[in-house]
């Protein structure tokens, strides 16, 4: 294969040099931005900065609207994680053994994957309308839906709209995982167990695990960051800023209250946290994953 070689030693930085530029401007040059606005305060007019040393993240962390949203941010991650990776793997495995129609039942479930946060939480508004909603009427019958006054049904609001989306997600991966699998190792198994549901646990589900590990991490980072959008278009917070996120909060926070001390400082704290969480996952489950 002949080599392809440039007359000059700076062409090859030519090429590279716009992948930088985007780097630079659209990655780095924030995260430099966050951590100095995370030190200081700016004046009223944002004229001048004053330097503070960690008083915005004393202020943070002993807020009890931050702590608020801290506890449902993690209660959140936990729920949309344990629902649409368990309905997911059910959805999974029936497509997996459909036998006739296999093509518009994947392409059914596989659309919501396509559809932006956004418009996820305004196609959730329909179904929780007072006026045409029928998940807010089926509600309603059963003990009388309130989202904006009651917690808990603001909490099935915002878990049903970010479950919507990310079901598909979750089909995806495990469906692709279960047809990775070899089909004589299937076979193996129903000859050794009679029961397909212990053969799936005991066989299947094992095998899975790599996948299973991958999509805890994509639905980690899924409700913790992409979400605002669900948030935004939903409850926006009600009742009572008990539907925020952190990463809602410090949006409202930076760009509606022009707190950016406070946002920054938010922000820093929060890619603590999911540092930790990621070494955790690296460190302590995925040694317990075995990759064929």
């Amino acid at each position: 294969m002949k080599r392809v070689q440039f007359k000059s030693k700076f062409t090859p930085f030519l090429f590279v040099a716009p992948q930088l530029a985007i780097v630079l401007v659209f990655l780095y040059w924030p995260i430099l931005q966050t951590f100095s606005d995370a030190f200081t305060v700016q004046d009223a007019f944002g004229f001048s900065k004053t330097f503070v040393w960690f008083d915005n993240f004393a202020f943070v962390i002993t807020d009890p609207a931050y702590i608020r949203s801290l506890k449902f941010t993690l209660f959140y991650i936990f729920v949309i994680t344990l629902v649409t990776g368990s309905i997911g793997l059910l959805l999974a495995v029936q497509a997996n053994s459909v036998i006739h129609g296999k093509s518009a039942y994947k392409t059914l479930l596989i659309w919501p994957y396509a559809i932006a946060p956004a418009v996820v939480g305004v196609s959730a508004n329909y179904f929780f309308s007072e006026r045409l909603g029928l998940l807010y009427g089926f509600f309603n019958d059963l003990w009388g839906f309130n989202w904006m006054e009651n917690v808990s049904d603001a909490y099935i609001y915002v878990i049903f709209a970010g479950c919507w989306k990310q079901i598909s997600a979750n089909f995806i991966f495990f469906l692709a995982g279960l047809q990775n699998i070899e089909k004589s190792v299937i076979e193996a198994s129903s000859i050794d167990c009679k029961s397909s549901f212990r053969r799936f646990w005991t066989v299947t589900f094992p095998l899975l695990m790599p996948t299973t590990f991958f999509l805890i991490i994509i639905n980690i980072t899924y409700a913790f960051f992409e979400t605002l959008g669900i948030i935004d278009t939903t409850t926006i917070g009600a009742p009572s800023g008990e539907t925020k996120t952190l990463v809602y909060k410090a949006y409202i926070d930076g760009f509606k209250g022009l707190d950016l001390g406070s946002a920054g400082a938010q922000s820093i704290i929060m890619m603590i946290i999911v540092l930790v969480i990621t070494i955790f996952q690296f460190r302590f489950i995925e040694g317990k994953v075995h990759y064929n």
